[in-house]
């Protein structure tokens, strides 16, 4: 039994290996870098500090009001009896199962200089500059935030609320004296999410910024456009810190989170309150669907805006330069960040859960350290490190970009997953002579398969949507089809980039619903 034991020690040292080669070697590769810069000089650039303020405007803005929105939003649905809750969780998630850059392109199509809201309702159409980011970044961060204190309201105890009714104390009181205090570690790593979201993405600021350049814009512009890998490091670096903070607040609430529900929310019918709820969810839903609507409206038509009769001709124009390759790119890189990301993803966790050691606590930071790393650093990180070896140019490097960049959240779910699982189910086979391996196999999968299936859908939809973590690592035959929105708009092919982003939504819906369709069949197996 003895030896049957420590074999967990040669696979948790593979695993360590695995991450210190895929994330932590890259880092301090890319960090090394920057000894050979003028760091100070890079800091003093005008250009740097001009591109420092306008990150920090963004992510304060966009975190002023995607979180009370946000939490208006889930306060609808878990505390109200509005009607077409579904349906308003899938419109209020929509904006995440399509690119980032998509949300710029969105707004310039409806409200740009020859929006088609701008021409329908003579709008001034200047939706360029710092006030179009912010828009924009709020599309992007509040569905995450959403989903975030949507969770955890729904799962809030309604207990404390009847003993603060018995003593007395009023209404309005109780949301302070009781709401806040069990929201605070949930809102403290919303806080820190969305600011640190809306600061390093450069989706939204590269169609819709204009003038107006945020951090990640002037770091993709110096290592594409000026090849400087060492200002491109010293931005990176600066990149980290607001992904850092956002990673250890995170870190902390969920090592401190707990407690049970032992009494639900009673939903008591209110029409004043049902329908001020249906208005907001309503006008939110409206305004997350108006950028899909246009992308559907835009890349029918011939050539936006002098000539908008009906035309399929740009599906064919797309895929004739190329866009069906890269489409069958992306698909490639989604299923294979998803098979691999699980596999990983399932090893790890259970490492970590089933077989607790002084390694397992090493081995559980490294899995989810990735969270503090945005994808544009990441991705330079992999150039620096990886460009002599053979995976650099090969769609074996974007996958494991992209696994890498979205492996923490994953790796959280088998970890949450596994930690509820009897803890003596090991020890009672090994008594019994049942190996390990026949344990996980026959009792432990097959209590995972749930999460197995959403961990696939996660690290698929997003490695469909992303740019950031892949812009400096795709060549012309590995470009995912993300990438093909800036450069269509470049080319001013605004009605092929819309059939992009709808492509890329139909297959991200298509994934979802077949998991959907997994799990409930799984459930119905079960039970």
């Amino acid at each position: 039994m003895k030896k049957r034991m420590t074999l967990s020690l040669p696979v948790k040292l593979a695993i360590g290996l695995f991450f210190l080669v895929a994330v932590l070697l890259p880092l301090a590769r890319m960090l090394a870098y920057m000894g050979g810069t003028d760091v100070m000089g890079v800091l003093a650039a005008n250009n740097t500090r001009r591109a420092c303020l306008n990150s920090l405007k963004v992510g304060l803005l966009t975190t002023v009001i995607a979180l009370p929105l946000a939490y208006a939003l889930a306060w609808c649905v878990t505390r109200t009896r509005v009607p077409g809750k579904g349906l308003w969780g899938v419109l209020f998630t929509l904006p995440i199962l399509i690119p980032s850059i998509s949300q710029g392109s969105g707004l310039i199509i409806l409200f740009g200089a020859n929006g088609i809201l701008t021409r329908a309702l003579h709008l001034p159409g200047n939706i360029y500059g710092l006030h179009g980011i912010v828009i924009g970044e709020i599309m992007y961060v509040t569905p995450i935030v959403f989903l975030m204190l949507a969770d955890v309201l729904t799962y809030e105890d309604y207990t404390p609320y009847e003993a603060a009714q018995v003593l007395g104390i009023p209404r309005r009181a109780r949301f302070t004296a009781v709401t806040l205090p069990f929201l605070r570690r949930t809102l403290v790593s919303a806080v820190f999410t969305a600011f640190s979201l809306s600061v390093t993405d450069y989706g939204v600021p590269l169609t819709i910024g204009g003038k107006v350049k945020t951090l990640p814009v002037l770091m993709y512009e110096d290592v594409v456009g000026l090849v400087d890998f060492g200002k491109g490091s010293v931005i990176g670096a600066i990149l980290l810190i607001p992904a850092v903070l956002a990673f250890l607040a995170d870190f902390l609430a969920r090592e401190q989170s707990g407690g049970f529900v032992t009494a639900d929310f009673p939903l008591e019918k209110n029409r004043k309150k049902e329908g001020a709820a249906l208005v907001l969810c309503g006008a939110v839903g409206l305004f997350m669907l108006l950028p899909v609507a246009a992308f559907g409206v835009l890349m029918c038509m011939t050539n936006y805006p002098i000539d908008m009769t009906f035309t399929l001709d740009n599906i064919t124009k797309t895929l004739r330069m190329e866009g069906g390759t890269y489409l069958l790119n992306s698909l490639a890189i989604s299923v294979g960040v998803g098979v691999i990301g699980v596999v990983v993803g399932t090893a790890s966790a259970y490492c970590t859960t089933r077989m607790r050691s002084p390694v397992s606590r090493v081995l559980h930071l490294f899995s989810i350290v990735t969270m503090a790393i945005p994808g544009l650093v990441l991705g330079l990180a992999y150039v620096l490190f990886f460009k002599t070896t053979v995976i650099y140019g090969t769609l074996a490097i974007l996958i494991l970009a992209n696994m890498m960049h979205f492996f923490a959240s994953p790796y959280l779910m088998f970890y949450n997953t596994f930690g509820k699982l009897n803890e003596n189910l090991e020890a009672v086979g090994l008594t019994l002579g049942v190996s390990r391996l026949r344990i996980i196999r026959d009792v432990v999968l097959p209590q995972c398969r749930g999460t197995m299936l959403e961990a696939f859908s996660y690290f698929f939809v997003n490695s469909m949507i992303t740019i950031s973590a892949v812009s400096f690592l795709a060549n012309s035959s590995t470009r995912p089809v993300a990438l093909l929105i800036p450069i269509y708009e470049a080319q001013s092919f605004l009605e092929c980039s819309a059939f992009v982003s709808i492509a890329i939504l139909a297959c991200n819906l298509v994934v979802k619903a077949a998991v959907a369709l997994l799990k409930g069949a799984l459930r119905r197996a079960e039970g």
